[in-house]
């Protein structure tokens, strides 16, 4: 998937809301969509409007990373007060680069205990977004099965592990397949997903994160 620019946001106003920092790859910094369709700061501003305030998030994610290329971009992070809420989306590269299950749960192992430890040790203020099936977009459309089933492979990593540590998982993937039949969820790029898909990814996870509280 194509590499861009990185984009670290940062915020240092914390006293609007929860603080919120979201991991991850092109689905958490919104390749192709405005910075306001980007899921983070959907989802911030939905939490608020239910009644949760939540504070504009602080993002590190950029197109084409890897659970590596996350990690080597989080592990020196040290937040000098401990975040309310972490989230972490992360794995289409692993599979689209073809990098192995293996890998991606050592990996991913190593973020779910960074995200708790920016959490403040609190993994109940930790969730996990499953990795969105790109094969329903156009660009996936030669070869559609096998992405599904490799995806799925590595979103049941992701929930394996998130369980053990008990951290709410949130499948996105049966939302992501619905741009099988409505293009107006995908993104110009043909390969990314639109802000109206962000916006559905967002809606779906309030339920989940407002029971954290």
């Amino acid at each position: 998937m194509k590499d861009d620019e990185k984009a670290i946001n940062t915020n240092p106003e914390t006293k609007n809301g929860l603080t919120y920092l979201a991991l991850g790859d092109s689905y958490t910094i919104g390749q192709s969509v405005t910075e306001a369709e980007r899921l983070p700061v959907l989802f911030a501003k939905s939490m608020s409007a239910s009644g949760l305030k939540v504070a504009e998030p602080e993002i590190i994610a950029k197109t084409g990373w890897t659970t590596a290329n996350l990690l080597s971009n989080v592990n020196s992070l040290n937040a000098e007060n401990p975040y309310d809420l972490v989230s972490l989306l992360i794995g289409v590269n692993n599979q689209y680069q073809g990098l192995g299950l293996e890998q991606y749960r050592l990996e991913f192992v190593k973020l779910l205990q960074k995200s708790i430890s920016l959490a403040g040790g609190r993994a109940n203020r930790v969730f996990v977004m499953s990795i969105p099936d790109w094969g329903s977009t156009p660009a996936g459309s030669g070869a559609r099965d096998i992405i599904a089933k490799e995806i799925d492979q590595y979103n049941e990593v992701a929930k394996e592990e998130c369980a053990k540590e008990k951290i709410v998982f949130i499948d996105i993937t049966p939302s992501s397949k619905r741009a099988l039949t409505d293009l107006s969820l995908v993104a110009t790029d043909g390969l990314h997903y639109s802000g109206k898909m962000h916006q559905i990814w967002a809606d779906q996870a309030i339920p989940a994160v407002k029971m954290l509280f």
